[in-house]
């Protein structure tokens, strides 16, 4: 499904229900260009400076958290925008769980395998997370768009996947093997939503451009920690139970 970001704070409900029938959607012209090439500059400048999580990783440079040392990257995670459709989309009140830019530099020679996000988090009684996937460039198939398995965001028997090892998941879940699978290639300014639970891939960046994109991951306001480790969580000394902080978490929407 693909619609166009709506001048009000509502999607319309046919949106709405495709987004919940297939764990994703796409929508085209969320930010404008003047936004796309404002956060595009700050997303080259933390290519240069910012810190990886893995300095050695050749899917893609991912920095985590750019909101909490970036004011105009800042700007982005909190956009109210992506805020509203998020909260429209998972019909319940959100927070930040993290941001992420993906960075795929040209001709990785490396694509994001299939898999789903949600289990690598530690989140209990989260009844919705999504994330926002914003292209910061064009994303045709050959710079590293996203691919998805539409209708299995139920699924909550999948392991956490290899995202380098292309056979993971469907050893994981050898019944999607035949599924079917929907690419949607976006332009600068578009954005995809998925489900936590949505498996998803994204080829490698085959192009002589950067592939920048940005990500909000959002969650359910009310989920509690689990104790599983994460570099998110980790720092904080949580307990089993605890909400997430306000502060390091951001209630948005």
């Amino acid at each position: 499904m693909t619609t166009t970001a709506p001048d009000t704070n509502l999607l319309d409900p046919e949106t709405v229900a495709d987004y919940r029938r297939d764990g994703f959607v796409r929508i085209t012209g969320v930010l404008n260009p003047a936004e796309v090439e404002r956060f595009r500059d700050a997303a080259k400048q933390q290519y240069e400076t910012g810190t990886a999580l893995n300095r050695d990783d050749q899917i893609f440079k991912q920095v985590v958290n750019v909101w909490t040392t970036d004011e105009t990257l800042r700007d982005l995670t909190l956009h109210p925008k992506l805020a509203r459709l998020a909260t429209e989309l998972a019909g319940l009140p959100v927070r930040i769980w993290h941001d992420h830019l993906l960075i795929k530099k040209p001709h990785n020679q490396a694509p994001t395998e299939f898999h789903q996000d949600a289990p690598y988090w530690p989140h209990a009684n989260c009844r919705h997370s999504l994330s926002a996937w914003v292209a910061l460039v064009d994303v045709p198939v050959e710079r590293g768009c996203m691919t998805f398995i539409p209708g299995q965001h139920e699924r909550r028997d999948i392991r956490p996947i290899d995202l380098s090892d292309a056979h993971d998941l469907f050893e994981a879940a050898p019944d999607l093997t035949w599924h079917r699978r929907v690419t949607l290639p976006l332009q600068a300014g578009d954005v995809t939503f998925h489900n936590g639970y949505t498996p998803h891939t994204a080829n490698s960046n085959d192009t002589d451009e950067f592939r920048y994109a940005h990500v909000n991951i959002y969650a359910d306001r009310e989920l509690t920690y689990d104790g599983k480790p994460h570099v998110c969580t980790d720092p904080l000394n949580l307990t089993v139970g605890q909400r997430l902080p306000d502060d390091h978490f951001p209630q948005v929407g």
